[in-house]
């Protein structure tokens, strides 16, 4: 490969190698669709073989690409390496942190940074949130420095800090008929139309296991891709909803019934998580170290008698 590819270049491929697609790679680098083509045409001139093949918007990699991608992800570590090595000498003065979290985490995550980056302000942040399997992807490939998940990954040897509670508890619309019932139980949930996340959801794994240990089973009425979405649906009188806690962060009281079901919430936690075996920087381990600190501050205690997020839970 001669002198004049270019590192931007290469990130433009990692991102298209990791996303398989053009448009989230120049969503995710903030250019445009025809800058990031316009870099791979140059960078594929200069390897003088083809790195990506297109079907529809489907993008997959060459064997060459995917040789290049490997280099690639070996070129990123070496520096991330450096990067660690010159962080580790000054301290908490200068550095970078990069987290990924799923979608939820989006309720808390960002506040969590911002506060962590006032009382740091030399170190340069970033926060990419996205889906479950976007997350194992990355950590699979070592590319950010935390994880910040609802579940520990089974597939991949990690380590995980549980950092807060994260209740799951049942809501629906304010005017539910359930709304002022004192004492209900599964199997009368059971019977109501229910919104869920996508199979494979973390969340809606724990309300499916919590329903068949009672020898009970849930068939959802909608499945839909955000917490978001299921909000609407449940306003709009289209089911009931199991959620995290942490996604009533930015309502009002009462624009929400949260049920009061026996089983309900179910505690499950928010982690930190990386690659077992990776050593992780100076940054991340301050950022850890902070997330720590702020554990009590940001737990919902609904079971206690406590506010969850704002909203009693009882």
């Amino acid at each position: 490969m001669r002198h004049h590819t270019t590192f931007r270049q290469l990130e433009i491929f990692e991102a298209i190698a990791r996303l398989s697609s053009f448009t989230r790679a120049s969503e995710e680098l903030y250019l445009t669709q025809p800058t990031v083509s316009m870099q791979m045409k140059k960078l594929t001139e200069t390897v003088g073989a083809p790195l990506v093949e297109q079907v529809g918007k489907k993008v997959s990699l060459t064997e060459d690409g995917r040789e290049l991608a490997q280099a690639t992800r070996e070129i990123f570590a070496i520096l991330d390496r450096y990067t660690m090595s010159v962080a580790e000498r000054q301290g908490l003065e200068k550095g970078k942190l990069k987290l990924m979290a799923i979608t939820t985490a989006s309720y808390f995550a960002p506040r969590l940074l911002g506060e962590f980056a006032k009382l740091h302000p030399g170190i340069e942040v970033s926060l990419r949130v996205t889906n479950k399997e976007q997350v194992l992807a990355s950590m699979a490939d070592n590319l950010d420095d935390l994880y910040l998940l609802g579940t520990p990954p089974e597939e991949i040897d990690v380590v995980a800090t549980p950092i807060m509670d994260n209740p799951i508890v049942v809501l629906a619309a304010p005017d539910h008929p359930l709304a002022q019932e004192k004492h209900l139980t599964l199997e009368r949930l059971a019977q109501e139309p229910w919104v869920m996340r996508e199979a494979g959801s973390g969340t809606r794994k724990a309300i499916e296991q919590l329903f068949h240990e009672h020898g009970l089973e849930i068939r959802p009425r909608l499945e839909l891709g955000s917490n978001e979405a299921i909000k609407q649906a449940i306003l709009a009188d289209l089911g009931i909803s199991a959620l995290s806690c942490h996604a009533l962060t930015l309502h009002q009281p009462g624009q929400f019934a949260v049920l009061k079901v026996a089983g309900f919430p179910i505690q499950r936690h928010w982690y930190a998580v990386y690659p077992a075996g990776r050593q992780i920087s100076v940054v991340a381990r301050a950022f850890l170290a902070f997330l720590l600190t702020q554990k009590d501050s940001t737990a919902c205690a609904p079971g206690s008698g406590g506010a969850c997020c704002g909203v009693a839970c009882g």
